[in-house]
């Protein structure tokens, strides 16, 4: 007996969509999720009962609407998705669909800030103690973060960025104290919950944004203040697969430091992209040896290939800091 939509849980309507899509666009979404929700997904899949093209179309439907909300949320918040929404499908569907969303997306705070100019939010900020700056600054976009935390007062760069970066979990009334002060009215919109924000990766994103000089000068300061932080910044400054973000004259460079036994390792676990970008600025022969190598090498740990990995990282980021070579970041004006 066919399955009806009103009988679907949340995790069947997302196993009838992949199915919907087709394998290649279900594998690029599985890109993107942990092994866990991977071999659940896969589970309901198998498991999936015959599916009739009406339910198919009316889980897509729903999928599009949900990404449609979503949206309109980003734009300009809940009350304007749901103004939006109201307009094109009814009130009684609006509520719906924005009921659905909030059951799983949790709007963040300031996203008033998210619309409001960085030259703007600096002048309500630059007074401010760090810890407020950082606070606010990790729940912007990197770019906006990134022209924010370059125009602030030398002394206060560093030590906003060691703050974002230490920066783990905020208490809901901490966030809507600091949100008040800055806009009172976008104060409910804080989850009671306690809300992940900053961080490691979030500093590193503002960081890689942000312009070489202001970026050079509160990595230096940080490793005086802090050298077991900065030296974590740095390890997630620059990754591996970003080779392919580098010019031929650089790659050039750099594969001319590296020992072709790391090679044989490091390339193991990389992407054809990665590979191509390599063994494209390589000559026909020394290609031809590596992977030999790799062949006759067979299994590989992933840890060995992550160290080897890291070595090449290291290379590079050490030819940059000569001057050798140049790695494009957000913030950078490239001239030929």
């Amino acid at each position: 007996m066919p399955v009806k939509t009103e009988e679907l849980s949340g995790k069947e309507k997302t196993a009838v969509l992949l199915i919907t899509l087709g394998s290649q666009k279900s594998a690029e979404i599985f890109k993107h999720l942990s092994e866990e929700e991977i071999e659940e997904l896969t589970l309901e899949i198998a498991n999936m009962r015959m599916v009739s093209p009406e339910v198919k179309e009316e889980v897509l439907n729903e999928f599009y609407e949900i990404c449609m909300a979503q949206e309109y949320i980003s734009e300009g918040g809940v009350g304007y998705a749901r103004d939006i929404l109201e307009q094109a499908v009814g009130g009684d569907k609006a509520i719906d669909i924005i009921n659905k969303l909030t059951a799983s997306l949790q709007v963040r705070p300031f996203e008033f800030a998210r619309k409001v100019d960085p030259n703007q939010l600096l002048n309500y900020m630059q007074g401010e103690h760090p810890q407020t700056i950082a606070l606010v600054l990790s729940y912007l976009s990197s770019s906006q973060s990134a022209q924010i935390l370059s125009k602030l007062s030398p002394d206060k760069q560093s030590e906003v960025a060691r703050r974002i970066a230490k920066m783990d979990r905020t208490s809901p009334e901490v966030i809507k104290e600091v949100e008040s002060i800055l806009e009172n009215k976008f104060s409910n919109l804080v989850s009671q919950d306690y809300t992940s924000a900053g961080g490691i990766d979030a500093v590193v994103e503002i960081l890689n944004a942000i312009d070489r000089g202001t970026e050079k000068f509160i990595m230096e300061e940080l490793e005086d203040s802090d050298a077991e932080l900065s030296e974590e910044i740095k390890k997630r400054m620059f990754v591996f697969e970003d080779i392919i973000n580098l010019d031929t004259r650089s790659i050039q460079r750099f594969i001319r430091e590296i020992d072709n036994a790391l090679w044989s390792v490091a390339l193991k676990g990389a992407s054809d992209d990665v590979k191509e970008a390599i063994f494209g600025n390589m000559s026909k022969r020394l290609v031809e040896m590596i992977k030999e190598d790799m062949e006759f090498a067979g299994p590989v740990r992933v840890k060995d290939i992550e160290e080897a990995q890291q070595k090449v990282v290291n290379v590079i980021r050490k030819l940059e800091e000569e001057g050798e070579i140049v790695t494009p970041r957000g913030g950078d004006e490239m001239i030929v």
